[in-house]
């Protein structure tokens, strides 16, 4: 049994693996990353990136059924459901591809396999082939968590990894679970032509998000026919003739038998822990996440974790930033521990929500006097030329010291726009800086400048 030693071996090559590993790279590292799949991880092979390929189709089918509003004749209206698939396909094989090109371009190995910790430094994969390491990163990411009661059968109860990969449009579908992963496909089948009901066992679609923002994407989704049930529990899903019947409990106590050709369980993640070695290698868990600090250690010396498998929040870009704070904590730079006060969450549906820092709810409850600045997309002389008025700015003030507590939009290019914010709460940016700060003119990054124009009773165009 051959052994090779590395002064970094990553297990797992999605976003945090692959960026730690081009990261040890750059700093001198003889790093190894070992992924049982494909370069990129769940992310870029069967979440992010495929996923906004598909709602990319849902966006241009919409567009050209609306072309007439815009002086715009097109012919029939059709959809190409197979090649909307394999383009999504296509884009997720083609990143792949690059990490890959990225890897041999810094000099990292990559072994294909499974990997088990042994104790010490040791790992061992796929039974046959034994490696030793400095360090550690453990970034095996984690796999949609299946309803008790009602498991993943691949075909009629399927969970995102299926949805985006489906021969056929479902006629009927229910997703049950409204963050964003179920919100994302609802969306999208819907605009492929599937009639979509979603159950929601809290009071609003994306719970996590400000309330109005809830609120405002409910009704839109209204308007396109998505049926919500909210405050609703899913009591039993059974499967007969490749169909399913979903029984639902409303908040009001009625009992619902919805019909549907698929079943999408987006209820949450669990982490990829198992068979690992961890117990083992003296690695503790906290409710099924690897336990780490700030620099992302685990309890065992020489082991670090990072991405969804280190627990929330469960985001592709936390993962990267993880990734790199581990590595140059290894590599013993004066480097920031992690907080998570400042991450941006993205839901790519139609209109887009995008969030950043406190809720309004969560502001007051911490005992902040708040000021509310909100500007609507109808205002917004961009939003009127593009067709994209539905939505609006939300930004959230302290009232005392005009600290940017937190940002949230729904409307078009709302994941573009909360870079802003993100860069603003880093500068500790005050409600006079970004007022004073010229935004271009017409932009749709105006509306941060109004809305926070509105915050200090000084909005324009309001």
């Amino acid at each position: 049994m051959s052994t090779t030693h590395y002064d970094i071996a990553i297990i797992g090559g999605g976003p945090g693996g692959y960026v730690a590993a081009i990261r040890a790279a750059q700093l001198g590292k003889k790093a190894v990353v070992i992924e049982r799949s494909d370069l990129g991880g769940v992310c870029l092979n069967w979440g992010c990136i495929p996923t906004k390929a598909l709602l990319k189709s849902a966006e241009v089918l919409r567009s050209a059924q609306k072309a007439k509003k815009f002086g715009v004749v097109v012919g029939e209206i059709d959809v190409d459901f197979p090649s909307v698939i394999q383009r999504s396909r296509q884009v997720a094989g083609s990143l792949s591809k690059g990490v890959d090109f990225l890897m041999k371009k810094n000099e990292v190995d990559v072994i294909n396999g499974f990997a088990k910790l042994l104790g010490g430094n040791q790992i061992r994969i796929n039974n046959d082939l034994e490696i030793s390491a400095d360090h550690i990163i453990v970034a095996t990411g984690a796999r949609p968590r299946p309803m008790p009661g009602a498991a993943y059968d691949g075909e009629t109860i399927i969970s995102s990894k299926e949805a985006m990969n489906l021969e056929t449009i479902p006629k009927k579908l229910v997703v049950v679970g409204a963050g964003a992963i179920g919100v994302e496909f609802a969306d999208f089948y819907a605009a492929m032509g599937s009639q979509v009901t979603i159950v929601e066992m809290l009071p609003h679609l994306l719970p996590i998000e400000d309330e109005e923002v809830s609120v405002e994407l409910q009704k839109m989704f209204k308007r396109k026919k998505i049926k919500a049930h909210t405050e609703s529990m899913v009591e039993a899903i059974s499967v007969s003739e490749g169909r399913a019947l979903v029984k639902v409990k409303t908040k009001t106590g009625e009992v619902l038998e919805l019909d549907a050709d698929k079943v999408l369980i987006a209820i949450g993640v669990q982490g990829n822990t198992e068979d690992l070695g961890l117990e083992e290698a003296g690695v503790q868990l906290e409710k099924g996440w690897i336990k780490t600090n700030g620099y992302m250690q685990t309890s065992t010396a020489g082991i670090y974790a990072i991405g969804d498998v280190a627990g929330p929040p469960w985001l592709a870009h936390v993962a990267s930033h993880e990734g790199i704070t581990a590595v140059e904590h290894i590599a013993g730079l004066n480097v920031k521990p992690m907080h998570y006060d400042n991450v941006p969450g993205c839901t790519y549906c139609t209109p887009q929500v995008a969030s950043i820092g406190l809720t309004e709810k969560a502001a007051r409850e911490a005992g902040y006097e708040v000021k509310i600045g909100k500007f609507p997309y109808r205002v917004s002389g961009k939003a009127m030329a593009s067709g994209e008025t539905d939505g609006f700015t939300k930004l959230i003030y302290d009232a005392k010291y005009g600290e940017l507590l937190g940002a949230h939009i729904i409307g078009a290019e709302a994941t573009e726009l909360i870079a802003e914010i993100g860069m603003a709460r880093s500068l500790e940016a005050t409600h006079e800086a970004v007022l004073e700060t010229i935004h271009a003119h017409p932009t749709l990054s105006e509306m941060i400048m109004e809305a926070s124009g509105l915050a200090l009773d000084r909005g324009i165009h309001l």
